[in-house]
């Protein structure tokens, strides 16, 4: 089976880097020169073109920072629809609109090819090791096939339904992660105003009720100061307007969230918005005149769960 990987940002590039050590025979394709070459020095095979990609592979993969980007590469002149035949499949794997992913479907269908989403979670340090999860949303058949190769990419795969669902399942786990986010700043602002040490602050979390991933992750490079998380503001507020999105499209008045998505536009228009995400933080750390530091934290997270072959959750 040949594959194709389109977008080798933060996230995707990690993801082939693991079809390619797991033996897969790969193509790539991106934008960024430099991320090419460094794939062409590991001996990835490399197309000059998204069109040349769609002909010469099997399976297309798609990862990329947001649904503007995904249609044009679909849609565009060279793009997969132009080129893609009867019987290839197509992954979703960025995050996206659900709407948008069912309609960019219904087109691949009618070209004879199979669509697919499978969009991951867990952060960029488990994307370089294979231990990510990975949602699934599309037809029961096209998931069995296509599962050796997800299991070379992610550590947990569920198949949560017909296409679309997937994308709403992790729009809605981005939104649960940027909240708890925001809310670390506040609490981390009140264990250092009165004088907590910060260590024991961070393991105390840790093994209490208000423990989460993101504690367990995220604190550490705020600790550290880096704020390190691969992660940054303009992808938040994509997917935290994608969450406000589904809630419009049903009618339902949200409370936090468009709260939230404001903290995250503040902290976007103050630190940039290719600032990591974690930087949220920081606007009360400058308002207090305080900081989080705290030594014996890392700079970058680093997965050190041994790499290990995937499985259906």
């Amino acid at each position: 089976m040949k594959i194709g990987f389109i977008g080798l940002g933060n996230v995707g590039g990690k993801l082939a880097e693991s079809l390619f050590r797991n033996q897969f025979d790969l193509t790539v394709h991106d934008l960024d020169n430099a991320v090419i070459d460094d794939f062409k020095s590991k001996g990835v095979n490399i197309a000059n073109s998204v069109g040349e990609l769609t002909k010469e592979v099997d399976v297309i993969i798609t990862c990329l920072p947001s649904p503007k980007a995904c249609e044009d590469v679909m849609i565009g002149e060279n793009g997969i629809l132009k080129n893609i035949s009867k019987g290839k499949i197509w992954i979703e794997m960025s995050t996206t609109d659900q709407k948008e992913v069912i309609k960019l479907g219904k087109l691949v269908t009618e070209k004879g090819a199979i669509p697919i989403e499978a969009p991951v979670s867990g952060g960029c340090h488990r994307a370089a090791t294979g231990n990510i999860a990975i949602f699934v949303g599309g037809e029961r058949n096209t998931f069995e096939r296509i599962l050796p190769v997800l299991t070379c990419m992610g550590k947990k795969i569920l198949h949560i339904g017909k296409l679309g669902s997937a994308s709403i399942l992790k729009v809605i786990t981005n939104y649960l992660a940027s909240v708890h986010l925001a809310a670390l700043g506040e609490a981390w602002t009140i264990a250092k105003k009165h004088n907590l040490n910060l260590k024991k602050t961070y393991e105390g979390i840790k093994i209490s009720s208000g423990n989460s991933f993101v504690h367990e992750t995220e604190s550490q490079v705020i600790l550290n100061g880096s704020y390190n998380i691969n992660f940054t503001m303009d992808l938040v507020e994509k997917d935290m307007s994608l969450f406000n999105k589904l809630s419009k499209d049903l009618d339902i008045n949200l409370e936090i969230a468009p709260f939230v998505l404001d903290i995250f536009k503040d902290a976007k228009e103050k630190f940039g918005s290719r600032a990591w995400s974690s930087m949220v933080v920081k606007r009360l750390e400058d308002k207090y005149g305080i900081n989080f530091r705290e030594k014996g934290f890392p700079d970058e997270l680093v997965d050190d769960e041994p790499e290990e072959k995937g499985r259906e959750v």
